[in-house]
C-alpha cells in the first residue's frame, strides 16, 4: 500500500471518527461549560480536516465550488480552530482580559488573511492548483496562517500536559493528554507544510495527510474519553450482574427480606430488562448478596467450612479457588438448612468475607453451581426419628 492510499484511508477514518464523536458528544458537551470549548475546537478541526481531504475537495469542485473558495474556507476555519484551542486553554484561568486578548488576536489574524487574499489581484484564483495548498501563494499569507497554527498548538501542548499532571480526574487527564498528543502531530504537520511551501518536494504531502489524519483521530478520542469511561463502567456493571446473578438469586430467595425487589425469572431478563441502571443494579445485588450471606451465618454447621474445603480439594479445584469453593459449599448447606426450617444458632463468621468485597463474592458465585450441593444436609427431625428405627 502506497503512502497516498494509506493517507486516504486514514483521512477517511479521521473524518468519520471526528464527526461521530461530535454527534455523540454534542448534547452532553454543549450542556457543560468545561466541555463546550473542547467540542467547538474539535468541530472546527473536523471541518478543516474534511476540507483538506483531496476526495472531498474534488467532489466540491466537481459540484461547481471554486478550488480557491475551498482553500480559503479551509484556511480560515483552520485558524479559527487554532484560536478556539487558545480560548479553550485560557478559559480555565477565568481571566477576562486574557480571553479578550486571544479573541482580538484571532479576529485580527482572520481579518488579515481575508485582506491579503483580496489584495492579491496579481495572483488569479485559477493559479491555485493544489487541492491541499493555501488559498493564496503570497509569503505573508501562508506565513500568518502557519504561525497562527504553530502558536495555538504549542500553547495547547504545554498547557494540556501541565494541567494533566495536576488534576486527579482520570477522564480529564486522558482528555488533556490525548489533546496534547494531537497538538504534537499538528506541530509536525505545520512544520512539514511550511517546509513544503518554502520549496520542499510535493512528495511530502501524502505523509502530511497521514499525520493530519491521525491527528484528527486523536482529537476525536480526546472528546470521546467520557463516553469510553461510561462504556467501561457499564460493561463492568454488566459483568458483575451477570456473574453474580445465580448466587444472588438463590441467597435472596432464602433471605427475601434483604432484597429490594425479587429476582426476575432468568438471568438474561435481569440484564436485558434491568429495573434500575446497570451500575446501581450491580451495586444493589452485591450489597444484598452480602447481607444474605451474613444472615445465613446463623445456619452454618460446625466444621462445615473445613469439610467443604476438603471436598473441593478432592474434586480437583485449583488451589487459588479452594477458599471460594469452600465458602460456596458452606453457604449452600446453610441455605438449605434455612429453607427446611432449621433453628438458627449463634452466627459462625466465615473466613474472608468480613468486608464483602465484590471480588470475593464473584469468586463464590463462580464456584456456586458446582458446590451448592456439595455438603449434605439432614433435617434434625430425621435425626430424632432415626434411633427409633435402629431400635
Amino acid at each position: 500500500m502506497s503512502a497516498s492510499e494509506l493517507a486516504t484511508q486514514v483521512g477517511l477514518l479521521s473524518i468519520v471518527t471526528m464527526w461521530f464523536a461530535l454527534v455523540l458528544r454534542a448534547r452532553p458537551a454543549l450542556r457543560q461549560p468545561h466541555q463546550r470549548g473542547l467540542w467547538l475546537t474539535v468541530l472546527a478541526a473536523a471541518i478543516a480536516i474534511t476540507l483538506f481531504q483531496p476526495e472531498v475537495v474534488g467532489r466540491l469542485t466537481h459540484a461547481g465550488v471554486e478550488l480557491h473558495t475551498v482553500a480559503l474556507t479551509r484556511n480560515l476555519i483552520g485558524v479559527l480552530s487554532a484560536g478556539l484551542v487558545l480560548l479553550f486553554m485560557v478559559d480555565s484561568t477565568r481571566v477576562r482580559r486574557l480571553r479578550l486578548t486571544v479573541a482580538a488576536g484571532l479576529t485580527t489574524v482572520m481579518g488579515a488573511l481575508l485582506a491579503l487574499d483580496l489584495l492579491q489581484a496579481d495572483h488569479p484564483r485559477e493559479s491555485v492548483t493544489s487541492v491541499q495548498g493555501p488559498a493564496d501563494p503570497a509569503f505573508s499569507y501562508w506565513l500568518i496562517l502557519i504561525v497562527a497554527h504553530l502558536v495555538g498548538d504549542a500553547v495547547a501542548l504545554v498547557v494540556c500536559w501541565s494541567y494533566s499532571l495536576r488534576t486527579g480526574d482520570r477522564d480529564l487527564v486522558w482528555s488533556l493528554r490525548l489533546f496534547a498528543a494531537g497538538s504534537v502531530l499538528a506541530l509536525v504537520f505545520w512544520c512539514g507544510y511550511l517546509w513544503h511551501l518554502y520549496g520542499g518536494s510535493s512528495a511530502v504531502l501524502p505523509y502530511l495527510s497521514l499525520i493530519i489524519g491521525v491527528h484528527g483521530c486523536i482529537r476525536a478520542a480526546s472528546l470521546l474519553v467520557p463516553t469510553a469511561t461510561a462504556l467501561v463502567r457499564s460493561w463492568s456493571a454488566l459483568r458483575v450482574t451477570w456473574r453474580l446473578w445465580p448466587l444472588w438469586r438463590d441467597l435472596v430467595l432464602a433471605v427475601p427480606q434483604v432484597a429490594l425487589s425479587s429476582p426476575q425469572r432468568t438471568r438474561l431478563q435481569e440484564v436485558l430488562r434491568p429495573r434500575s441502571p446497570l451500575a446501581l443494579q450491580a451495586h444493589r445485588q452485591t450489597i444484598e448478596t452480602y447481607d444474605a450471606l451474613l444472615d445465613l451465618q446463623r445456619f452454618v454447621q460446625p466444621g462445615a467450612y473445613e469439610e467443604a474445603h476438603r471436598h473441593a480439594r478432592r474434586a480437583g479445584v485449583p488451589d487459588h479457588r479452594l477458599a471460594a469453593a469452600a465458602l460456596a459449599g458452606t453457604l449452600g448447606q446453610a441455605r438449605r438448612a434455612k429453607l427446611v426450617g432449621a433453628a438458627p444458632s449463634v452466627p459462625r463468621p466465615l473466613p474472608g468475607v468480613e468486608h464483602g468485597s465484590p471480588a470475593t463474592l464473584l469468586g463464590i458465585a463462580r464456584m456456586w453451581p458446582s458446590m451448592t450441593d456439595a455438603l449434605p444436609w439432614q433435617d434434625e427431625r430425621v435425626d430424632a426419628v432415626a434411633p427409633t428405627h435402629r431400635e
